[in-house]
């Protein structure tokens, strides 16, 4: 069985959806790697690395063409049209909206395996993509906040005086948020951090963090831990208790979403008036319009004397990293997908395991 690794194409994306160590994994087990020549090089993995763990180099139709395709992120048409009928495509999907592009793979009988759709159960942990790339934009998020930021994070104390530790606020405590606030605390700023769900309180006090509590009439806990749309009346109460704690903030770290809606504003543009010359704003959910209304995707803005950033794509700063934990994502995946039968790989039926069915992406489900 062949799977193939092409290079990602779209502007930015420096992944890889495999890497030499994932690679020599998969070789062990029967399968036939065929990497795109240069894949790996924008996340510093070689050629030469990835043909000494077993892979075989080939162009972009060969590895497209294999039957199992991996890739970062969701395919265009040129790539479809040159995959194979019935193949199988994992990575991320973005299903939110049908698009020609997941026709096209309908059309073909491509079977794509979303991996944002993968439960967020304990046994699919290790497959969890999502969580995985999460936790590195929460860390380069902070990074830039405080590369931006003209001051320190951290109490300093001098012969030529003291600096103040920076109030550090954390809108959303899901993945990223988590790995914020703990990367904020190691740097030493005086972190503070919300959520509309409220089981998220505990997590916040255990990395040594301050919960803002506000009182807005309901919860905001969804299915399979992620948060839920509030109502207009409790969208508007959050708004108004929150715009005193975070005028005072000099850096947010927002990370609020709901799947396949648009992000939540959580940071008024009066909030901005009102902020400190000079704070930093860093939007994680600018890629679905933004916490902040102010925010501009994929650029770094100063509005009313507050930097805001609205980059979109954080794991792709840090290539090598984000596609090791990507790579072993999908090899775990691999694992359920993939019986080995007489030294070679068959592929199991997906409806067979709930987490290969619910990541599945069916024309019916569209």
């Amino acid at each position: 069985m062949k799977i193939g690794v092409p290079r990602e194409t779209r502007p930015g994306e420096t992944r890889v959806a495999s890497t030499p160590d994932v690679v020599k994994q998969l070789a062990s087990k029967g399968f036939s790697v065929l990497l795109e020549k240069g894949a790996g090089e924008a996340a510093h993995f070689t050629d030469a690395e990835f043909e000494q763990a077993g892979a075989t180099l080939v162009d972009r139709a060969a590895a497209l063409a294999a039957d199992i395709v991996l890739k970062v992120r969701k395919p265009d048409l040129d790539e479809v049209a040159m995959m194979t009928d019935g193949a199988v495509l994992v990575g991320f999907i973005e299903t939110c909206e049908e698009d020609d592009i997941l026709r096209a793979m309908f059309d073909k009988n491509i079977r794509p395996l979303a991996l944002e759709r993968v439960p967020r159960i304990s046994r699919a942990q290790s497959m969890d993509a999502l969580s995985s790339q999460s936790n590195i934009a929460g860390y380069r998020a902070v990074i830039e906040a405080a590369s931006l930021f003209g001051r320190f994070l951290p109490l300093m104390m001098t012969s030529a005086g003291s600096a103040k530790p920076a109030r550090l606020v954390v809108l959303g405590v899901g993945v990223a948020g988590l790995q914020a606030i703990a990367t904020a605390r190691r740097l030493g700023a005086d972190v503070y951090a919300y959520d509309i769900r409220p089981e998220t309180r505990e997590q916040i006090l255990s990395l040594g963090a301050k919960p803002i509590d506000l009182e807005i009439g309901e919860s905001g806990s969804g299915e399979g831990g992620y948060a839920k749309e509030l109502s207009e009346e409790a969208k508007a109460k959050q708004q108004q208790l929150l715009a005193d704690e975070l005028s005072k903030a000099h850096i947010l770290i927002t990370t609020a979403l709901i799947p396949c809606r648009p992000a939540p504003v959580l940071v008024t543009e009066e909030v901005v008036k009102r902020m400190r010359e000079g704070s930093v704003i860093v939007d994680l959910a600018a890629e679905t319009g933004g916490n902040c209304p102010l925010t501009e995707k994929d650029q770094v803005v100063n509005k009313k004397g507050v930097i805001l950033v609205g980059h979109t794509n954080y794991p792709a700063m840090m290539p090598s990293d984000a596609s090791a934990f990507y790579a072993k994502n999908i090899a775990n995946l691999l694992d359920i997908m993939v019986a080995v039968e007489e030294g070679k790989p068959v592929l199991n039926d997906f409806e067979l395991d709930e987490i290969t069915q619910a990541a599945l992406v069916r024309p019916e489900s569209k």
